[in-house]
């Protein structure tokens, strides 16, 4: 298992190369000159021409290209931001623990209520709680996260008075960005749960199970829940990777100053250093977690873990 874990590490390299070449090369190609971003409007063209040179900025694209993958890959930076003149990383990290705040409490929201609901509307499949859960699941997927929380801002803002609009500084602040974020992945894991329990709940041990006096209720959480688990947890580990990548709309929404809002004053301010550093660093988030999704996995289902000690005992064997 070890090696499963080290060779999944090792296949993040590629991955990440491949994440940072595309990001330079778009953010190359892009109209626009950082050095008006630094210097201001009023500069002229020959300041700019100095600080193009002193940057690197008139370089060929190939040259350019190999400096930002040795900084990065070698020396572990991520640059400097041209429109706040700091290091690009330690911001990113200052931002993170805001946006993992919204993405895992939308997450604990959805996964609280979208998993019992799938389950329900299976074991009560062609019944009026099976087309309830249906109909909330397509909602929940038809209506974008921004307009749910425009929606949001206006009743429990503007009409209640009871949540602040926007900020971060309490739990309060929080609490309509969890209810904003999470439509789509509790219709997404009511959806998946409750075609992975109608797969299952159809096998011949389930049958066996019921046959033999079990109850219906460890029939459904004890022997058909674990085996069905395995397409949930990918939705699960998916909206949390994505979480961590895309929450710029309800940052936005909110102003809350996470990652996806740096990501978004970084575009607008043409600052190619922060946006660059920014998409590496999501996209390490991404995979580290999808690593973490894999492990999991093995945790619930042992056939999959048996895979891998299946295939060192017959290399053991074979040596023999």
């Amino acid at each position: 298992m070890s090696k499963y874990v080290l060779k999944r590490v090792l296949l993040m390299i590629p991955v990440l190369i491949g994440v940072s070449i595309i990001i330079f090369t778009i953010m190359y190609f892009v109209p626009g000159d950082p050095t008006t971003t630094i210097l201001g409007a009023g500069a002229t063209e020959t300041e700019k021409m100095i600080l193009r040179e002193k940057l690197g900025l008139n370089q060929p694209y190939l040259i350019r290209l190999a400096g930002f993958l040795k900084q990065l890959f070698l020396h572990f930076d991520f640059g400097t931001s041209y429109a706040t003149s700091k290091p690009v990383l330690p911001e990113l990290l200052e931002r993170l623990p805001r946006t993992a705040i919204i993405t895992l409490g939308s997450i604990i929201i959805a996964v609280a209520l979208g998993l019992p609901l799938g389950i329900t509307a299976a074991v009560h499949q062609n019944t009026w709680v099976d087309r309830v859960s249906i109909f909330i699941s397509l909602l929940g997927l038809s209506m974008p996260n921004f307009w749910i929380a425009l929606l949001l801002i206006l009743l429990f803002s503007l009409r209640l008075n009871l949540l602040p609009s926007f900020g971060f500084n309490g739990p309060a602040y929080y609490i309509m960005p969890w209810i904003a974020s999470c439509f789509g992945t509790l219709a997404s894991l009511a959806r998946q749960s409750r075609s992975s329990m109608l797969e299952v709940i159809r096998q011949d041990y389930i049958t066996t199970a019921k046959a033999k006096g079990v109850s219906k209720k460890n029939v459904i959480y004890h022997h058909a829940l674990p085996n069905a688990l395995i397409p949930v947890v990918t939705v699960i580990g998916t909206s949390i990777a994505s979480g961590f990548a895309g929450s710029l709309v309800i940052e936005q929404v909110y102003s809350i100053p996470g990652l996806g809002l740096y990501m978004v004053n970084a575009i607008n301010a043409r600052d190619y250093s922060a946006v660059q550093g920014a998409v590496v660093f999501t996209s390490f988030m991404f995979s580290l977690i999808m690593l973490v999704v894999d492990l999991v996995y093995a945790y619930i289902d042992p056939r999959i873990k048996a895979q891998y000690i299946g295939v060192k005992k017959r290399r053991i064997e074979d040596e023999k």
